[in-house]
């Protein structure tokens, strides 16, 4: 009894000390969500995203196959025991004695045409192309992410805006109370500025919710789906660019990691084809064999009863010569010049695309703030000191509160569409800072 009461403590003891080693980590990791930048979400990603981690398994795979391309055919070893005969039997005596035909063989395979060679620079190219797979794992899961990052950013303003708004209408309401008291205005004015104050609460509550739910894709990329009530974006956003765009070179679309990656199997099925036509080239078998007979002692038997032989195997291609094995290749060579062709088409219609709408993006923004923002702000800020003192009537406080409201939420979305775009130009051309200033 004693020593279950102390196997239990101890086992107690044990979880209360991981916890309060998992405590200050956790404390830690959620303040640095609290004021969570960019480099560290990005840093997070690389160390727990799991759609990188398992590109890099497909690279530890390929690495295997290198070097099981690279062994050679081992050795073969044979033991028999012939000419046994059941009606005479196999004597007395000790085992070597007994009379049977023991063989001992061993057989090695000798490839040629260049197999191994071939079949380890197969690999190799598959290797390069996993490795290239990785990369390209992480630029898009790095465009996912600054998306992501944007989204938070344009949620956490939304959400400030859309309860400043509801703090703003909930003194419009006292402010028109006291109108009302004072036969300033009408109760079905009132009524409507309650509706509104209430249309403004669940705005604010619904873009709580949407910064709920972007906390949550974010927190799916960076692998850390614990608390993160608590995360909070803080870095800026990117700047304004200069509005003419260049087009991608084509030295940048060849160094895109999924063009490499495509060209890496290009030359792995090159390599494959030729492995392929080397079958043609017939591979042989040579062994060695020693043999023991045992000598009983007769006059007519000579000798010592041991022989030794060799023998070499060499397959003859007279059903087939691997025709189809070289048809397979040679068709696989071709759908990856395809695909690649398909992956460079791909990659230039993916920049000219995102330069279009970083181009009408960064049209959209500049309106915002130049113009809209400022008006916007001006007139309702006006409007609520022209109802505050009886000059305006509750419809036109209403309508500027709305339109600021409006435009307020177009300008977060506005701001994040065009960093988004503006991420998805500098990474589809392989630029991966990110520009703030």
């Amino acid at each position: 009894m004693s020593s279950c009461l102390l196997r239990s403590c101890s086992l107690a003891a044990l979880a209360i000390a991981q916890v309060l080693a998992w405590a200050p980590a956790q404390a830690q990791a959620s303040a640095e969500l609290g004021a969570m930048t960019l480099a560290l979400a990005e840093n997070l990603l690389a160390r727990n995203n799991r759609e990188i981690a398992l590109a890099r398994r497909a690279l530890e795979q390929s690495q295997a196959d290198v070097l099981r391309a690279a062994q050679r055919p081992n050795p073969q070893l044979s033991l028999a025991l012939q000419n046994i005969n059941p009606n005479r039997g196999i004597a007395a005596g000790s085992l070597r004695g007994k009379t049977v035909d023991s063989i001992v063989r061993i057989d090695q395979l000798i490839e040629r045409g260049d197999k191994p060679q071939l079949r380890i620079e197969t690999a190799q190219r598959f290797e390069a192309a996993a490795g290239e797979d990785v990369s390209e794992v992480a630029r898009q899961q790095l465009l996912a992410l600054r998306s992501a990052y944007f989204d938070l950013l344009a949620a956490q303003e939304k959400a400030a805006s859309s309860a400043e708004a509801a703090r703003l209408f909930g003194r419009t309401v006292d402010a028109a109370q006291l109108r009302l008291k004072a036969g300033d205005l009408a109760a079905a004015d009132v009524a409507r500025i309650r509706v509104d104050a209430l249309r403004a609460q669940n705005d604010a509550r619904a873009a709580v919710a949407e910064l709920a739910r972007v906390r949550v894709a974010i927190s799916y990329l960076l692998g850390v789906e614990g608390d993160v009530a608590a995360m909070r974006a803080i870095s800026p956003w990117p700047r304004m660019q200069a509005a003419s765009l260049r087009q991608a070179t084509e030295e940048e679309i060849e160094g895109r990691a999924d063009v490499r990656a495509a060209r890496a199997r290009v030359d792995a099925a090159d390599k494959a084809r030729a492995l392929a036509q080397s079958l043609r080239t017939r591979d042989v078998s040579v062994g060695a064999q020693y043999e023991h007979w045992p000598n009983q002692g007769n006059a007519n038997n000579q000798g010592t009863g041991n022989s030794f032989g060799v023998a070499l195997s060499i397959p003859l291609l007279l059903r087939h010569r691997y025709e189809g094995e070289i048809a397979r290749a040679q068709a696989d060579w071709y759908v990856a010049r395809d695909v690649l062709d398909q992956v460079r088409a791909q990659a230039r219609a993916e920049v000219l695309r995102a330069a279009g709408e970083l181009a009408a993006a960064r049209e959209r923004l500049l309106r915002f703030e130049s113009e809209l923002l400022a008006e916007a702000t001006r007139t309702a800020t006006a409007a609520e000191f022209a109802f505050r003192n009886g000059a305006i009537g509750v419809m036109d406080l209403l309508d500027a509160r709305r339109v600021l409201n409006s435009i307020q939420s177009d300008a977060a979305n506005a701001r994040a569409d065009y960093a988004k775009a503006l991420t998805a130009f500098d990474l589809g051309r392989g630029v991966l800072a990110y520009r703030t200033d």
